[in-house]
């Protein structure tokens, strides 16, 4: 049984409802890298993922039509330096895979101190923009005037 809600991120998020349906339906999601996913203004986003012990060459980022995909491979080093007595982080390949909305692309990405953030932009073109209509332009309002004083 599920002992989250999602239903706060349905209302706080713009762009990402179709990852929050998918998520959903599963009854638990898969886990690693561990991710948080941001608003950082009223129309750019950032996701956040965890990815300790990586460098910049074993992370790759591929953004295709409405998918953000964000994959990471470890180079399997033979020399160690002595025994692991415990392996607390992870270096398994992981891929992650977003559904982003019509109109998000990739700003940029970086990664620092183990944290890879992805920003995200949400850009509306003009044609698909709200504008305002003018009712009974100036001209209808000037015969009126007109009429009226004679």
């Amino acid at each position: 049984m599920r002992t989250f809600d999602l239903a706060p991120l349905y209302r706080s998020t713009v762009g990402f409802d179709r990852l929050f349906s998918m998520l959903d339906g599963f009854e638990s999601a898969p886990g690693y890298p561990p991710y948080n996913i941001e608003r950082t203004g009223e129309n750019d986003y950032r996701v956040t993922v965890a990815v300790a012990g990586f460098g910049e060459s074993e992370l790759s980022i591929e953004a295709k039509e409405n998918t953000l995909t964000i994959k990471g491979s470890k180079q399997v080093k033979e020399e160690q330096n002595g025994e692991v007595l415990y392996q607390g982080i992870a270096a398994r390949a992981f891929e992650r895979v977003f559904q982003l909305a019509d109109h998000v692309l990739v700003k940029n990405a970086n990664l620092e101190n183990g944290l890879l953030h992805v920003d995200l932009v949400r850009e509306i073109p003009e044609a698909k923009k709200p504008r305002q209509i003018a009712i009974g332009g100036g001209k209808a309002t000037a015969q009126v005037e007109t009429k009226a004083a004679a």
